[in-house]
């Protein structure tokens, strides 16, 4: 029998949709409901979130890729950040690892690819080329997110360990950056000249998003009247990024199982309230902010 959220938002008996506890998702929903869109906002990450994670069977690019595979790098540098990739990408998705192991090398990984690139002088003014040539996609219903979030003044806070210029461009690209869209992730640190020659502040990444949270709590206070959260992740720690919200009173956790379903199905199941498995749009969250709009 069809669970009562799945008669309340008709997406969530989409093949793609996985939940541990439906009762669980339909009380939260009611809960906001009836608390009102005016006391919402969305705090999403950004690269295989927002973004697809592959498209016509081909891996899309994070914005680290984006640059990494443009014109602005050195085919060496290219050699070296694959290199970081192969040996830290497969300790991140490793379900048998535990975060606190995983930390340092994370760490390690982004602190070595962010020297990297600075080493390449990159101007400032050539970003914009280079994601235009890109094939970077934001995922099949972006469009209507965005809109209606900012129609509805509903903040949308994005918490990325990807670099911050990067990510803006593409949002700016597709014609979504909103005044409602706020973005914390790795900054590039430009001279007077346009070129690049560091990167901005506190490094930013897959596990410390929560210490992003905690820092940036003076954009949270302004929040405080919007106590039910609607969190989207791809990544076991994407799960803080709420952490520096006071007073919660609701949270709804969507996140999307892209890569090596089988092996990590049970850890997000256990984690997010829905799993959307394989899933390239944004059909879903899309259903349930209509519907926390009242626009059912």
């Amino acid at each position: 029998m069809a669970t009562n959220c799945k008669k309340m938002i008709p997406e969530l008996s989409n093949p793609s949709v996985c939940m541990r506890d439906p009762k669980r998702v339909e009380e939260v929903l009611q809960s906001m409901v009836k608390a009102g869109s005016n006391t919402v906002q969305v705090i999403s990450d950004f690269d295989m979130t927002l973004t697809r994670f592959a498209h016509n069977g081909k891996r899309c690019p994070t914005c680290h890729n984006i640059l990494d595979n443009s014109k602005l790098i050195s085919n060496d540098c290219k050699e070296q950040l694959k290199e970081l990739l192969n040996t830290y990408y497969p300790i991140e998705i490793d379900s048998s690892r535990s975060i606190e192991d995983k930390l340092p090398l994370m760490v390690e990984w982004w602190t070595k690819a962010h020297e990297i690139l600075v080493q390449q002088e990159i101007k400032k003014d050539l970003l914009a080329t280079v994601v235009g040539e890109s094939d970077a996609m934001l995922r099949e219903g972006y469009q209507i997110l965005f809109d209606h979030l900012h129609e509805h003044s509903i903040p949308l806070l994005i918490f990325s360990a990807g670099i911050g210029d990067i990510l803006e461009e593409v949002i700016r690209q597709a014609g979504v950056f909103h005044p409602n869209v706020k973005v914390f992730s790795n900054y590039m640190d430009f001279d007077e000249s346009g070129v690049l020659r560091a990167f901005k502040g506190e490094l930013i990444h897959i596990y410390n998003k929560r210490e992003g949270a905690l820092l940036n709590t003076g954009h949270f206070q302004e929040l405080r009247t919007r106590p039910n959260v609607v969190l989207l992740g791809d990544s076991l720690g994407d799960l803080t990024m709420a952490d520096g919200v006071q007073d919660m009173e609701n949270i709804l956790k969507i996140g999307f199982l892209n890569d090596k379903v089988e092996e990590r199905k049970q850890s997000y199941l256990d984690s997010y309230d829905i799993v959307l498995v394989k899933d390239e749009t944004l059909e879903v969250p899309n259903a349930i902010l209509l519907y926390l709009t009242g626009n059912k």
